[in-house]
């Protein structure tokens, strides 16, 4: 590939490369183009979206259909979509920030949109010839028409390529008769155009096709799904009984059904992180200002140390969320960018942009809708008997948050993607685990240096702890491969620990580097909070990563190698200066009760 593409960091490289602060993208580097979007966004979201939150809890689904044209004649169904299709050809950071945005009132709209914008128009923008982007993506990118994507089977979930619908090619060559069954079809309801894989003959693989939703054409719907969360989210099963597509509908090459879903798939982990973004600060506002309100013994119940402590967790993980899910965006924009400029169509660059940074995106997947889980339980716990109630909008936001964790891959499936691809990266030499792997083997051998380094400056500790937790990483990773080789992706249970280390490495990675950014152009005065978050976060994976470490260790070796590789472990984890937790949940939890909503 060319010099350009070359120089930019590839996907996975993080666990073996040190990041320069300078290099990541924060929120705090958003153009005031971008701060625009944004605010325009909130405004749709706060006038049309979250004051009728209870008809999206009632099921109100023409009232998602509503939002939806109306967030179409505003433009924002095509932030992502090419100026020549009639979208605004916005940068992928861009589109992040629309997507985080617009998905915190209610995950019924949040859903619509996503489906709609990412995998109900996405395949036909990046797959499509240009006779299908010219016939569909205007429609799709101005809310005239909707999309859905038809995927998952009642045989086909996380093996999406098992699915059993057939597309038989007609005896004049001209169509394809598409028979199957789909389930779980976000938009189903009032959708105009649905992007359905099936199998012809016996291919391997599954083919992608456009098909319009005619119900005389064979297309017939089960009535709505009735769902723990995202009630007013349209959700049918869809049955195609020798429906009819044009050969010209096939969307990308015969067979290339699985490449276009998974890509697809990368874009949407991504995406789906920022859609719980948004979520989150608006949970930590609703919890914050009902404990600023409500008195008990006297006092507000904010004055609490149990309550500050929720909070400050809360701040904290959201704090990270956006440093880790905007540092990706811009590692994807800046792949994409690159390889425009090297001569690549957009469609070219975008798909191999994202593709790049597919272990990232399936690490923030993880990460972020579980941050949100437990932001929203957290929640409920503040307002107490009050958050079990259809009367505040924390159950909801419960309920709602809970789906995070299955679509776009399971949180299962995606740790294990994490690692497994991480490794095939290193098998084609696009990263080099075997050369660093070897050399923590050589230092577990070696004597540790006892000598004081200098932390003077903010985040220097916690910069070299990072980079002794993916030590950590790379010895457990290292030896797990030995030990299994090719087998790996059979023993589960050790590879979800192994993941787990990764996810948290990059997140913590991201807060640290964010908050040393922030050092550069403020005061440690004026960033105390930031500090206190970054070295909270930090402190909490750490925790997390002795733990999976230690089990993925008793798993993987036995003896001299596992007295060593604990005592690397123990090394590697170790801290000069400890920090006191409750000083800075302290800290962080003040200014969040000050301010009365997530304010960072």
């Amino acid at each position: 590939m060319a010099e350009a593409v070359n120089n930019i960091t590839r996907g996975g490289q993080f666990i073996v490369k040190q990041t320069d602060s300078a290099d990541v993208f924060t929120p705090e580097d958003f153009s005031e183009e971008q701060l625009m979007m944004r605010d325009m966004v909130k405004e749709f979201v706060d006038k049309e979206i979250w004051p009728n939150k209870n008809r999206f809890e009632n099921k109100d689904y023409a009232l998602t259909e509503e939002c939806m044209r109306k967030a179409g004649d505003l433009g924002l169904l095509g932030v992502a979509v090419p100026t020549e299709y009639g979208g605004l050809g916005m940068s992928f950071v861009s589109t992040m920030l629309v997507c985080d945005y617009i998905s915190g009132a209610t995950g019924s709209f949040s859903t619509a949109f996503g489906a709609h914008t990412g995998i109900g128009t996405m395949p036909i923008t990046l797959y499509g010839t240009e006779e299908q982007k010219q016939k569909y993506v205007p429609k799709l990118a101005s809310g005239e028409w909707f999309g859905a994507y038809c995927l998952t089977e009642p045989g086909a979930g996380s093996d999406a390529n098992s699915g059993k619908t057939k597309a038989v090619l007609s005896e004049d060559g001209k169509y394809y008769s598409i028979t199957g069954q789909k389930m779980w079809i976000s938009n189903a309801g009032f959708c105009s155009v649905f992007i359905v894989f099936a199998r012809i003959g016996d291919d391997k693989n599954i083919t992608g096709f456009i098909v319009e939703n005619d119900e005389s054409n064979g297309i017939s719907m089960n009535p709505e799904e009735h769902k723990l969360g995202i009630r007013a989210s349209s959700t049918r099963q869809v049955f195609f009984n020798e429906t009819k597509v044009p050969v010209e509908n096939m969307l990308s090459e015969r067979g290339n059904g699985f490449k276009i879903a998974m890509n697809a798939l990368n874009v949407g982990r991504i995406k789906l992180a920022a859609a719980c973004l948004d979520a989150q600060r608006r949970v930590i506002s609703n919890g914050v200002q009902y404990a600023n309100e409500r008195i008990q013994f006297d006092v507000p119940i904010s004055s609490f140390g149990a309550i500050r402590a929720k909070i400050a967790e809360m701040a904290t993980n959201c704090y990270a969320g956006e440093s880790a899910s905007y540092r990706a965006a811009k590692s994807i924009e800046d792949r994409i960018q690159a390889r425009v400029a090297e001569g690549n169509t957009h469609q070219e660059a975008e798909l191999k942009g994202v593709e790049e940074f597919a272990i990232e995106c399936s690490i923030l997947k993880v990460a972020v809708s579980e941050d949100i889980q437990h932001c929203a339980d957290e929640g409920i716990q503040i307002l107490g008997g009050m958050g079990f109630s259809e009367d505040t909008p924390m159950e909801s936001a419960w309920r709602d948050a809970r789906i995070a964790r299955i679509y776009e891959g399971t949180n299962e499936i995606n740790r294990m993607l994490a690692v497994g691809m991480l490794v095939k990266k290193a098998m084609k030499g696009q990263v080099d685990l075997l050369g660093p792997a070897s050399q923590v083997q050589e230092d577990l051998m070696g004597i540790p240096d006892f000598d004081t380094p200098d932390y003077s400056d903010v985040m220097s500790e916690e910069k070299a702890i990072v980079e002794n937790l993916k030590k950590v990483f790379l010895m457990v990773a290292g030896s797990a491969v030995q030990k299994y080789g090719t087998d790996l992706e059979a023993h589960q249970q050790t590879l979800m620990a192994v993941s787990d280390i990764l996810i948290e490495i990059y997140m913590a990675e991201s807060v640290v580097l964010r908050t040393e950014k922030l050092s550069k152009s403020r005061s440690k005065d004026e960033i105390k909070e930031q500090i206190a978050m970054a070295q909270l976060y930090l402190y909490n994976a750490v925790d997390i990563i002795t733990s999976k470490t230690k089990e993925s260790i008793a798993s993987i070796a036995e003896g001299d190698m596992q007295r060593m590789m604990l005592m690397g472990l123990r090394r590697y984890t170790k801290y000069q200066n400890l920090p006191n937790v409750a000083e800075l949940r302290e800290t962080i939890a003040a200014q969040v009760i000050k301010e009365n909503k997530y304010c960072f």
